[in-house]
Parts: structure tokens; C-alpha cells; sequence
């Protein structure tokens, strides 16, 4: 088993460094790690580290610091923007969201969602994007937004981003998402509808976004964005494996 993984806000990044509260609980008590073990820190905006624990109290764990580095984020970057649903397994969806690299994620209120978004939802996502995080290792967190007027906002949100993307099931002539149009240099938009579907006033609205088609079966909403996270994470590594293989070549 390696190192494991624990999560310290960048605001608690300092000369000492202290783990506390369930971070703390979960060394000790979970872990049952002990002074002189070491264990892998990680903020959510690109910083890791490796760090000594060097004393366990009650409430508080005193950690050295060994090694600590600034990562920079990949060229190619996924935004995911799923319309809310309350059938959506958010939790599965976040953590996945983590674990495939997702910059972020945008929440938005389609015309045939199923409940309207909660107003906490950032704070009941975060937990689990950290979970997610402390498993793979990802020193990054995807941002998360949220558009409760809809996907109006997610149009305008769209200008600074440089592929727009619309996944759009069972449409004829729509061709199958293809691999040169995923994981390219620069950040790439997926708008994913909601169990009941995009509305013919969203259709207009994303008229300027290229429509793909995911296969021939109706996917859930977790299910459609997850794909298309995966499809970018593995094509943007294969793509960085290509050009790895021909400068050794050269």
C-alpha cells in the first residue's frame, strides 16, 4: 500500500502544517498511522506534497514537510456541463469527475430537469470531489458552478472555452463523437441535457454548439457525461504519449 492521501485547503498551507477535524480523525483513528510515517497532502488548486508526521494529539496531527511541489494544469482541459436532476447520482458522478481530470463542472437548470437545484450544492458536492481526490491522487479540484437561469447562462459561460460540444441522443444524421474532436490543446465544452431532454427552446439556444452522438441507447445523465470525460482523459494522455514516443524517436 502506498502513501496515503489527505486533503489541506490552500489557506492552511503554512511554515507548520497541522491536519485537523475529519482529516485528523481519519489518520489516527481510521489509518491508525504514527509519528515518523509518512503521508501525501494534496489543496485542490494544484499543490501537492509529501510529508513526516511528527506528532499525533487529540484534536490536531503535526506533520514536516519533505518535498512539496506546484503542478501546472494539462493543456487539454474537459468542462462538463450536466443539467440538473435529482435522479442524477451526483456523488458517483463527482468523484468520477475528480478521478478523470475534469476542470469543471457546470450545473445548470434545464427546462425538463427533475426538481430545482438546491442552493447548497456546492457545499454538498465538495466532499465528495475530495473523497474523490484523496483516491486518485489529483491534486486539482474541478470548479464548480452553478446556472440556476439555465442554459442561457451556460451559452454565455461557453465564450471563453474553445470547442462547444453537444452530446444529443437518438438524432438522425448526427454522426458518433470522434476521436479528433475530444482531448485537443485548450478547453473543451460537453452540455449534457437532462433525463427528459433537451427542450426546442435549448436546441436554439446551443445552435452553435456540434452536435455528436454518444450510440444508440439512452443514456443517463451521469452516465453520458462520465463517457465523455473518459473519452477526453484518454484521448489528451494518448495524444501526450504520441508526441513523448516521437521526440525519442527524433
Amino acid at each position: 500500500m502506498g502513501e496515503p492521501f489527505f486533503y489541506l485547503p490552500p489557506e492552511s498551507w503554512s511554515s507548520e502544517i497541522f491536519l485537523d477535524k475529519q482529516e485528523a480523525k481519519h489518520l489516527s483513528r481510521s489509518l491508525r498511522l504514527a509519528p515518523g510515517q509518512t503521508v501525501r497532502l494534496l489543496d485542490g488548486a494544484g499543490r501537492a506534497g509529501r510529508f513526516v508526521i511528527l506528532e499525533i494529539q487529540k484534536k490536531t496531527i503535526r506533520l514536516e514537510r519533505i518535498e512539496e511541489q506546484i503542478l501546472q494544469k494539462p493543456e487539454a482541459r474537459a468542462v462538463l456541463a450536466p443539467a440538473f436532476s435529482k435522479a442524477v447520482r451526483r456523488g458517483f458522478f463527482f468523484e468520477k469527475a475528480v478521478e478523470l481530470g475534469c476542470d469543471a463542472v457546470w450545473i445548470w437548470q434545464g427546462d425538463h430537469s427533475q426538481g430545482k437545484l438546491p442552493a447548497a450544492l456546492h457545499a454538498t458536492v465538495r466532499g465528495q470531489m475530495i473523497a474523490g481526490a484523496k483516491q486518485c491522487g489529483n491534486p486539482w479540484l474541478p470548479e464548480v458552478r452553478v446556472f440556476p437561469s439555465g442554459i442561457i447562462e451556460v451559452v454565455a459561460a461557453a465564450d471563453s472555452v474553445d470547442y462547444r460540444i453537444l452530446p444529443w441522443e437518438l438524432q438522425e444524421n448526427v454522426p458518433m463523437l470522434a476521436l479528433a474532436q475530444v482531448g485537443r490543446p485548450g478547453v473543451s465544452l460537453y452540455v449534457i441535457g437532462p433525463e427528459g431532454g433537451f427542450s426546442v427552446r435549448e436546441l436554439a439556444l446551443l445552435s452553435g454548439f456540434t452536435p455528436v452522438s454518444l450510440g444508440a441507447r439512452v443514456l443517463r445523465c451521469e452516465t453520458a457525461a462520465t463517457l465523455c470525460l473518459g473519452i477526453h482523459w484518454w484521448a489528451s494522455h494518448a495524444a501526450k504519449n504520441d508526441v513523448n514516443t516521437l521526440e525519442r524517436q527524433l
